[in-house]
């Protein structure tokens, strides 16, 4: 593969982060519970991720600092606006799939 492929490749693999990262600061209705029983990860996880690869990069960010970088906002003011109470069903699937 040519190096023009592989930038193009990491500028993409860019905009379909950021377009997923927006996509789920639109769907504020889906909870993290949700993400987590159906595909295994949640903005947490996005967020320790982010976390995780810019330490690789030499940059020091903190938990919050990258949920907010995921989230939009502060995930305090997040949880308060959009986090609703998870249901036992949704407890229950969750301890289920550890």
């Amino acid at each position: 593969m040519s190096n023009i492929f592989n930038e193009k490749e990491i500028l993409i693999k860019a905009k379909v982060l950021d377009h997923l990262i927006q996509h789920l600061r639109d769907r504020n209705d889906v909870q993290n519970i949700d993400l987590m029983n159906l595909s295994g990860f949640c903005r947490n996880c996005l967020s320790k991720w982010y976390g995780k690869y810019a330490k690789e990069e030499g940059i020091d960010l903190d938990y919050e600092e990258t949920r907010k970088i995921i989230y939009g906002i502060p995930y305090s003011e997040w949880k308060q606006k959009y986090q609703t109470e998870a249901s036992s069903e949704q407890i229950n699937k969750f301890n289920d799939q550890k």
